[in-house]
């Protein structure tokens, strides 16, 4: 069994071009160029629904694509963060801490300044209020 052939944009262009604009027959042309006729119309099908971005190449994704990968990884970074503020939520003993708690013991235990503890709770608090302003935190923190 022989290697797989791969066609350039180029080559795919043009045999698109010989069947729509030049008005030669998927059969023929399929047979001039070595090729399947399936596979022929295949890229008249594709070329005919989105022109500017048919055959983008390999590694390349289409704007569409490449939008849902970045919402996924997106979704995925929220995810973690929401199951962080959870933990966050809920201590060792199983009763409920405030956020500042929990960052605190962290702090200490990584031997953190004091007045960077509190600079740092003073932060988490006041992004808390303007999280609550939005019903953002209500969903997070039971």
């Amino acid at each position: 069994m022989g290697t797989r052939r791969r066609f350039g944009r180029e080559f795919k262009l043009e045999a698109v071009k010989l069947v729509t604009e030049r008005g030669v027959a998927v059969a023929q042309a399929a047979r001039d160029l070595e090729i399947h006729e399936n596979l022929l119309r295949s890229w008249v099908r594709e070329f005919s629904a989105d022109p500017k971005e048919a055959f983008p190449g390999n590694g390349v994704m289409k704007p569409e694509q490449s939008e849902v990968e970045r919402l996924r990884r997106e979704v995925a970074k929220l995810k973690m963060e929401r199951d962080f503020l959870k933990k966050a939520a809920v201590g060792s003993k199983g009763r409920r801490n405030t956020l500042c708690q929990f960052i605190r013991r962290r702090c200490e235990a990584q031997r953190f300044s004091r007045s960077l503890i509190q600079s740092t709770c003073d932060f988490v608090q006041l992004g808390l209020r303007v999280a609550s302003q939005f019903g953002a935190v209500r969903e997070v923190l039971p």
